[in-house]
């Protein structure tokens, strides 16, 4: 671990958080990355942090503290660096083994397409975990919003979210057209429109393993009597369905 990153020296007072014996722990004053992120994104982090820190002085009442360190990437990162992801920006999110980040903008005219799907696929986040839960005085329109209580885990880094795919007329999706049409599908009634964009879904059984695996693990340790499995089998037989 460094002692600085991009330049700015890591919290003095705050420790990192350690994985040992399988396990996390989690000191007093925890170091955590943040990015501010592009647009919304700096109005969105403001505020977020206040609830943060609000949020762990009533649970722990002072006992326990965060300390926040600033990471670089989008914007404020290519202003600066020249770089809209710049890799100690990654080392430091791998290093401190946490981070949090506000909506980042997507370059234009080349490069890092997606900074998001670069972040997933070099960090390996393969889990999207998005809890649904409702919080009462909220306005729902269902009869028993109380009862809701779902965490979903959602592929992250394999099906469309690889990111591989051709724009529609250039010369790549044009040859891969003429692949696919003439020997993959052997020129037969089932064709894709000349004109159509082309975008790569690779399903693995390892990537499907391990989110489920992550999934039941979470349901086995918080106590959840039901996992459900929600997929396309009935039309994507090989890569869906047969996962």
């Amino acid at each position: 671990m460094k002692n600085a990153y991009n330049g700015r020296p890591i919290p003095s007072d705050g420790q990192p958080i350690q994985y040992v014996g399988g396990k996390f722990t989690i000191p007093d004053r925890p170091i955590i990355p943040f990015i501010e992120g592009d647009g919304t994104g700096r109005d969105i982090w403001k505020a977020s942090q206040r609830v943060f820190d609000a949020a762990v002085e009533i649970v722990y009442g002072g006992k326990r503290k965060i300390a926040w360190f600033e990471v670089f990437a989008g914007e404020k990162a290519f202003n600066e660096f020249k770089q809209w992801l710049p890799d100690e920006t990654v080392e430091a999110v791998r290093d401190f083994r946490i981070s949090i980040k506000g909506p980042l903008s997507t370059p234009v005219g080349g490069g890092i397409r997606s900074l998001n799907v670069a972040l997933r696929q070099m960090l390996d986040l393969y889990a999207c975990v998005r809890p649904v839960r409702y919080f009462q005085g909220v306005a729902s329109p269902v009869k028993h919003p109380e009862r809701m209580d779902v965490i979903v885990y959602r592929e992250n880094t394999e099906d469309v979210y690889i990111g591989i795919e051709w724009r529609s007329g250039t010369p790549e999706v044009k040859k891969l057209l003429e692949f696919l049409n003439k020997e993959m599908l052997g020129g037969g009634p089932k064709q894709i429109r000349a004109d159509s964009a082309i975008a790569i879904k690779p399903i693995s059984p390892f990537g499907t393993k391990r989110l489920m695996r992550r999934a039941i693990q979470y349901a086995l340790e918080n106590k959840k009597r039901v996992v459900t499995i929600m997929h396309k089998g009935n039309i994507q037989k090989f890569t869906e369905g047969a996962r």
